[in-house]
């Protein structure tokens, strides 16, 4: 998957939940690992499964009208504690985008060093989102990461975004990359440098 993007028009899947916390995200007894691969087979995975492991077919996750690289969910996203895995769970997945009203601090810096894009929305235009979904599953999202837009169905919210994350994003940069990027400038600052 490449990490990579300024536009992004896809379908979504929608979890109409709030308050989904890092644990309802990935449980805690799935962090063992070491590695970021595997995690998306356990996104919400006592939401979507059964106790005998069967899927639960009113899930969105579960449901093949839904499908799409864009996660909306309710408000509140990503609370409770700081793991990292849930943003690895997301991405393993195969989400770029998630959206929602309101992400917990942790969890939206833990997204976008994972190249996920956080968007958050107001309450009305993801309630909008939701609507738009429910109506017909197979409605497109269009985010235009340089415009920082967000449009469904011809209508646009304006989202936020760090400009320094903004750029790692457009160029699938983590923060080594970055400074990598910088190579030159740093070598020109060196050479214009009087040392006493």
């Amino acid at each position: 998957m490449s990490k990579t993007f300024k536009f992004i028009k896809s379908t979504a899947v929608p979890v109409e939940i709030e308050n989904i916390d890092t644990d309802q995200i990935i449980p805690a007894r799935f962090l063992k690992a070491t590695t970021r691969d595997g995690f998306g087979k356990n996104l919400f995975i006592d939401w979507k499964t059964n106790p005998d492991g069967t899927p639960k077919a009113d899930f969105p996750l579960n449901d093949p009208i839904y499908s799409g690289e864009i996660l909306v969910a309710g408000k509140n996203f990503g609370c409770g504690s700081s793991r990292e895995h849930a943003a690895w769970a997301i991405a393993d997945y195969g989400f770029k985008v998630v959206v929602s009203s309101f992400f917990a601090d942790i969890f939206k810096n833990n997204a976008l060093n994972n190249f996920i894009l956080p968007i958050k929305t107001s309450d009305e235009f993801l309630a909008y989102i939701f609507s738009k979904i429910n109506a017909n599953p197979k409605t497109v999202l269009e985010v235009d990461l340089e415009a920082q837009t967000l449009t469904v169905e011809g209508k646009s919210e304006k989202f936020d975004i760090n400009p320094y994350k903004k750029e790692c994003l457009i160029n699938g940069y983590d923060d080594i990359d970055y400074l990598l990027s910088l190579s030159d400038e740093v070598k020109s600052f060196e050479k214009k440098r009087v040392y006493a």
